[in-house]
C-alpha cells in the first residue's frame, strides 16, 4: 500500500503528463498534429512535449521490434475472439475483468494498449517502472488500475491509426470530425482498410504472445458487428445492459473525470450532455441493426444488475449459452475475485431533474423497452 502522500504525487503528475498516445511513433504524432492544424493549448504543452519525446524513442523501437518479431507476427493466425459489448458505464470493465480470470483466455492489458508498437521488446523492464508512475484507482471510480489489467483495444487503435472516437477527446474541438469512428459508418474505404489492418496486426502480436484466443472489450465494439464479423466470422459476443438513467450520468462523470487527462485541447467538458445522448443512440441503432448477423449461440446478452447480484450464477450462464467450455475450473478463481470486491463502493449520483430524465427517456427510448428498464 502506497502512502498517500505518494499517491496524491503521483495523481499530479498522472493528471498532468500522462497522455493515451505515448506510444504512438513519430511519423503518427505529426500527421495527428497536422491533421488538428497543431492546435495545441498552452496548459497541454507539456504533455505534447512528452508524447513527442516518447514518440521518437517508440519509432526506433518500432523497427526493432518489426525486424525481431515481424515475420512470426505475419504468419500468426488470429482464433475467433469473444467480443464483449456495452456502451460505456453498462459494465464492461467488470466483465472483462470475470473473463479475464479463464486461463483459455488472453487479454491486452493497460501497457499494450498504451504501447501497441513495442511491448514486446519493452513491457518486461518498461512495465514495471511505470507502474510507479500509475494511480491505484481509476479517476472515474474506485476499480483498481495498473500495468497489467485487462484494458480496451480501442486505445491501441486510437494510438496506430487514429480512426478513433477517443482521438475527439484529445483534440476536442474537432470531436464532430472523430465521431465518425465510434461505429466506423460512412468512413471512406482507405480508412476502414487501415483501421482493420492494424487491428489484425495488434491482436497477431497478442496471439502471438500469448497462444490463446483473446477476449476483448470496447465499448465502439458495440456499433460494429457487421466489420468484425466480416473480420472474424467465428467470433463470440456477449453484450451487457444496465439501466440508462445510471448510464448517463456515469457517463458524464466519467468524460469530465477522464475528458481533461486525454485532451490537447480545452474544452468545457460540463457541457456534455447532447453528446452523450447522441453516442448512445449512434451505437445501439447500428447495434440493433446489426445484432440479428450474430449467429445462433455465438451472443448472449446479460443485465449488469443480475451480474452484480449473482456473478457465479450469470457467469455459468454466460459459458452455457456461448458453450464455452471450463466453467468448473475457473469458478474458484472467480469466487476469490468476487471476494475481493467486498467493500466497494460504487459512484453515487443525485437523481436527475424531470427534464434530463425526460429527455433520457426520449432519446433512449429502444434501450429501456429492449431490457424492460422503467421509464
Amino acid at each position: 500500500m502506497r502512502p498517500p502522500w505518494w499517491e496524491t504525487c503521483v495523481d499530479c503528475v498522472w493528471r498532468n503528463f500522462s497522455s493515451v498516445l505515448f506510444g504512438i511513433t513519430i511519423s503518427d504524432w505529426l500527421k495527428l498534429l497536422r491533421d488538428n492544424h497543431y492546435a495545441i493549448d498552452v496548459p497541454y504543452w507539456y504533455r505534447a512535449l512528452f508524447i513527442t519525446l516518447h514518440s521518437l524513442h517508440n519509432s526506433i523501437g518500432r523497427r526493432r521490434e518489426q525486424s525481431r518479431f515481424g515475420a512470426e507476427i505475419a504468419r500468426t493466425v488470429v482464433p475467433p475472439p469473444l467480443f464483449i459489448l456495452g456502451h460505456w458505464r453498462n459494465g464492461t470493465t467488470h466483465l472483462h475483468n470475470l473473463l479475464a480470470l479463464d486461463p483459455q483466455f488472453a487479454f491486452p492489458n493497460t501497457y499494450q494498449v498504451v504501447f501497441p508498437h513495442t511491448f514486446l521488446t519493452t513491457e518486461a523492464t518498461a512495465s514495471p517502472l511505470m507502474a510507479y508512475g500509475l494511480p491505484e484507482r481509476r479517476p472515474q471510480d474506485n476499480v483498481r488500475m495498473a500495468m497489467d489489467t485487462p484494458a480496451e483495444d480501442e486505445f491501441a487503435l486510437c494510438t496506430l491509426t487514429g480512426c478513433s472516437i477517443y482521438t475527439g477527446w484529445i483534440f476536442p474541438r474537432r470531436e464532430d470530425h472523430y465521431e465518425r469512428y465510434l461505429t466506423l459508418r460512412n468512413v471512406p474505404d482507405r480508412e476502414i482498410t487501415s483501421w482493420k489492418a492494424a487491428f489484425v496486426w495488434f491482436l497477431k502480436k497478442l496471439t502471438w504472445k500469448y497462444g490463446r484466443p483473446l477476449v476483448l472489450k470496447s465499448p465502439p465494439h458495440t456499433g460494429r458487428i457487421r466489420l468484425l464479423l466480416e473480420m472474424f466470422p467465428g467470433a463470440r459476443f456477449v453484450h451487457i445492459h444496465r439501466d440508462p438513467y445510471v448510464v448517463f450520468q456515469s457517463t458524464r462523470h466519467t468524460r469530465r473525470s477522464v475528458g481533461p487527462i486525454f485532451a490537447l485541447q480545452s474544452t468545457d467538458w460540463r457541457r456534455q450532455d447532447d453528446r452523450i445522448l447522441r453516442y448512445h443512440q449512434l451505437l445501439y441503432d447500428a447495434f440493433f441493426e446489426e445484432r440479428g448477423l450474430i449467429p445462433a449461440r455465438r451472443l448472449h446478452e446479460v443485465g449488469f444488475e443480475e451480474l452484480e447480484n449473482d456473478p457465479l450464477g450469470q457467469m455459468q450462464t454466460l459459458y452455457e449459452a456461448l458453450g464455452l467450455a471450463g466453467f468448473d475450473e475457473v469458478r474458484p478463481a472467480l469466487e476469490r475475485y468476487v471476494a475481493s470486491l467486498a467493500g466497494y463502493r460504487k459512484n453515487e449520483f443525485r437523481e436527475p431533474a424531470a427534464s434530463l430524465r425526460r429527455r433520457i427517456a426520449t432519446a433512449w427510448r429502444r434501450t429501456f423497452d429492449e431490457w424492460g428498464y422503467a421509464v
